[in-house]
């Protein structure tokens, strides 16, 4: 991964603030440039134009969180892989609420430059899930199937996260995690 100069770090980092407060479409260039500290040229310089740094900012979060999620299922096995996958969901989002408000915003907007990259990194975060729940699935279905089940626990996820740190953030990640989980362990049906 090449190293980001300290430049582009302050304007993503700024794009990041001023979008998770007032979204993309409510953030100019010229706020960037400002609560970065740096003048609109650097800004441009840096992103051709405020669609490729926010597709950079986003591609760059997905990314991340697909490895997290990659590194989470292979560290455990059948539904512990899931559990951790969720856990290692929330710590993300925790230590990046900014971006996980950003992407909960964004992940399903259809009418952005950038959509074709987002849903390429989205498939790859929902495989991850697609592994891990497979083999615990005992009718196996297609793929579409597969996908809305790891859609529904990333979404449940994200959504559940950001809920807990906006109304409940003294509650632990185990806590949240049960939770969010709690309704795919069938128990409620009982």
């Amino acid at each position: 991964m090449p190293r980001i100069s300290g430049t582009k770090r302050a304007i993503l980092d700024a794009a990041l603030e001023l979008g998770a407060q007032h979204g993309i479409s409510g953030t100019t260039m010229d706020e960037v440039a400002e609560r970065a500290g740096v003048a609109k040229g650097s800004v441009y310089y840096n992103f051709s134009s405020k669609d490729k740094l926010f597709e950079e900012l986003l591609t760059a979060g997905v990314s991340q969180l697909a490895a997290v999620l990659r590194e989470a299922r292979l560290a455990h096995a059948g539904w512990a892989s899931v559990e951790s996958m969720v856990s290692a969901m929330l710590e993300l989002i925790r230590d990046n609420r900014a971006l996980a408000k950003l992407m909960a915003a964004e992940i399903f907007r259809t009418d952005r430059v950038w959509q074709h990259s987002i849903l390429v990194l989205r498939r790859e975060v929902l495989s991850e899930f697609v592994q891990a729940i497979r083999p615990l699935n005992p009718e196996p279905g297609d793929e579409g199937q597969e996908l809305l089940m790891a859609a529904s626990i990333f979404g449940a996820s994200l959504m559940g996260g950001l809920e807990w740190l906006v109304f409940s953030p003294e509650r632990p990640v185990a806590e949240v995690s049960a939770a969010i989980l709690y309704p795919f362990s069938g128990r409620l049906a009982q």
